[in-house]
């Protein structure tokens, strides 16, 4: 029986050669073929070269007025090249290494050529000659490759869509398609491959958009389901009494919008389901805290808790917060590092398993082989994004029936909240605690440095502490951009001897990072130099200023990660970027984190300006890959998309309800989920 999961090797013409070549753009299927969309559309309606702008792409009839000609250049290179009259003006035609196309012209010809039109010259650079049977018509572009030409991939897509179109059943319920205007999925691949016009691909285009949105959210909701399941091992009987005595102790209110966290945190451990939560919070707006209740409640129902640091001085940091903030209470911590000692290690381990210690404060330690614990109830992840699947996955089957609750101060856009994390519940803290002052955001070129040393002074002078960033380590003789090594000794010759200069790169040794963190810290160094490593660590509250060179390297949600390092203290902070975008979009982004400390705001924009594959200047780990569909420029879809997927799901029998049948069946063949 024929299937759109057949391959391609089934169609006339694909020999094991074109297969090979099939498979490396992605076509292995005759459902990977049908849904192997065209990049773009040549409209080929001819058009009247006395209103078409330069440069234009176009399609142009006319009488050949002479023998065509062709020109060789060494052994691979031509030029073919005719004129031709339209009405009473003559304009040449040149085609560059396609002579075989002097066998179809010759001298007094009527020929229809596709190129593109150049006004100063009153010439057609030609791509294609056509009949009268393609012209006025809409040409499909597709990503072609060496073994497979463009030509192939199109008469591909006709044998495939002729021969399994009655394969082409609607995976999209009913319901959705009525209340969002969406066609059929048969006319959806007729529409896009072969459209009349460029409305019809535009409405196609717009409903396989939503498809894919759809498939992804609910292959994201059967995910969640599944780790949703009942498992009582994991409920937390919390003592409200424990968590009420530690309010009572805090030196200052918790926010509404930490509050509101709590309840949903403490509202998923009383379940008898394993959290999954991802805490967002913008930078300095008071995450440490919530974890803090969210620990002491594990702690309080006699279970152990464990919170994991990418480094080993923020994890440091967090033992001597907790330390803190939990004085007077039942607490037993113990912060176990790389830097741990051998015999430091060897009388912590016995007291973790038999759980003696009741919070565990660590780096990748955590979860090596020889750690056993008594009974881990709850592992915090701070930073998350700085660790991988497996590793947070690792520390979590340290324990039988573990809540996971992943902590990031990277402000996540929805776009990003929806792909990467839809199987967590996401909670937001968006308010700053009250007092606290906004950071002031400068924009200046490098022809005003001078004056933003001289403002550096003046803070060094009140007794503040000044960071200083630079993309780069080391000059580089390819990118013209300031490096820390040449900048740490430009301000060692301005500000020493009255104030010391420190140095921090990614190239030091950990303990050599923490060594300089520490030093500046402690006021040794009143000026630290740094490339990224500052941009998640340890707070200083006496550095109030920071000055970033070539500011327009680095994204927009970096930049506001790194403007979170000052406006630790209770000074008036300050946040200069130095740089001179090469174009508009340069501007537009050193505009936007010099106007707003919105860190969701900034995430959003970034996005917007330099595309989902490059937030942080990395390529983004996690982000699916769709083929039509954009989550920046496609957002509302994807709400929409997300949203009917959990409202589907939310019924416990969907998967046999008439409308929703070939949707299950779909994404139990094609999505390798198990319902069971």
């Amino acid at each position: 029986m024929a299937s759109l999961t057949d391959s391609v090797g089934v169609l006339k013409g694909v020999g094991q050669k074109r297969l090979v070549g099939l498979n490396k753009l992605g076509i292995n299927t005759i459902n990977d073929l049908l849904t192997y969309y065209p990049r773009r559309y040549d409209d080929l309606s001819i058009k009247d070269l006395a209103t078409a702008a330069d440069g234009q792409k176009v399609t142009v009839k006319g009488i050949i007025i002479a023998e065509p000609t062709v020109m060789f250049f060494g052994r691979k290179r031509s030029r073919l090249v005719f004129r031709i009259k339209i009405a009473d003006n003559i304009y040449t035609v040149s085609f560059f290494n396609q002579p075989w196309l002097k066998k179809e012209v010759s001298a007094n010809d009527e020929v229809i050529v596709f190129g593109t039109y150049n006004q100063a010259r009153n010439t057609v650079q030609g791509m294609k000659i056509l009949t009268a049977r393609t012209a006025n018509s809409f040409d499909s572009i597709y990503p072609a490759n060496k073994e497979v030409k463009q030509a192939t991939i199109k008469q591909l897509i006709k044998l495939a869509f002729d021969a399994y179109q009655p394969l082409l059943v609607d995976i999209v319920p009913a319901s959705l398609r009525r209340r969002y205007r969406l066609e059929s999925f048969h006319d959806t691949i007729k529409n896009i491959h072969f459209p009349e016009s460029p409305k019809a691909a535009q409405r196609a285009f717009r409903t396989a958009k939503f498809m894919e949105f759809f498939l992804f959210a609910m292959k994201v909701q059967i995910l969640k389901g599944a780790h949703r399941k009942t498992d009582p091992a994991a409920q937390i009987d919390y003592d409200p009494k424990v968590l009420d005595k530690f309010n009572a102790q805090l030196p200052f209110k918790l926010t509404s919008a930490q509050t509101k966290v709590v309840r949903e945190i403490l509202a998923d451990l009383k379940r008898p389901i394993q959290m999954n939560r991802l805490l967002q919070g913008d930078v300095g707006s008071g995450k440490t805290v919530v974890a803090a209740i969210a620990i002491l409640a594990a702690i309080s129902a006699h279970k152990q808790a464990a919170i994991m640091a990418p480094t080993e001085i923020l994890a440091e940091q967090h033992a001597n917060s907790f330390a803190s903030m939990f004085a007077g209470l039942n607490v037993n911590i113990v912060l176990l590092t790389g830097a741990t000692s051998a015999a430091a290690r060897r009388s912590m381990l016995p007291r973790i398993a038999d759980g003696e210690v009741n919070l565990i404060v660590g780096t990748h330690a955590l979860f090596q082989d020889d750690v056993h614990y008594a009974n881990l109830g709850l592992a915090v992840i701070d930073e998350q994004h700085r660790f991988g699947v497996n590793q947070r996955q690792a520390l979590r089957q340290k324990g039988t029936s573990t809540n996971m609750l992943a902590m990031t101060a990277t402000p996540i856009p929805r776009t990003l909240a929806i792909t990467m994390y839809g199987d967590m519940d996401v909670s937001v803290i968006d308010q700053l605690p009250t007092g606290r002052k906004p950071i002031k955001t400068t924009w200046i070129q490098s022809a005003k440095t001078d004056s933003a040393i001289g403002f550096v002074k003046k803070q060094l002078r009140q007794g503040n502490q000044v960071y200083v960033v630079t993309p780069l380590i080391e000059e580089s003789e390819a990118v013209d951009m300031k490096n820390a090594v040449a900048i740490f000794e430009r301000f060692r010759a301005i500000f020493e001897p009255d104030y010391k200069v420190g140095l921090l790169h990614g190239q030091m040794s950990n303990q050599e990072k923490d060594d300089a963190m520490v030093a500046f810290k402690n006021n040794q160094f009143q000026v630290m130099v740094a490339t990224t490593v500052i941009e998640v660590g340890v707070d200083v509250a006496n550095a109030n200023t920071m000055l970033i060179f070539d500011a327009d390297h680095f994204g927009l949600a970096q930049l506001h990660q790194l403007r979170g390092r000052v406006g630790r203290g209770s000074t008036q902070s300050y946040c200069i970027l130095i740089a001179d975008p090469k174009n508009e979009i340069g501007k537009q982004r050193m505009k936007a984190v010099a106007s707003s400390t919105n860190g969701f705001f900034l995430s959003q924009k970034d996005l917007e300006l330099r595309g989902q594959g490059d937030i942080t200047g990395a390529k983004q780990s996690g982000m699916p890959d769709f083929k039509v569909a954009d989550p920046v420029g496609d957002l509302n879809i994807l709400t929409v998309a997300n949203e009917e997927a959990q409202n589907i799901t939310a019924e416990k029998d969907w998967k046999t309800k008439p409308e929703n049948v070939q949707l299950a069946k779909y994404l139990q063949m094609n999505q390798t989920i198990n319902y069971d």
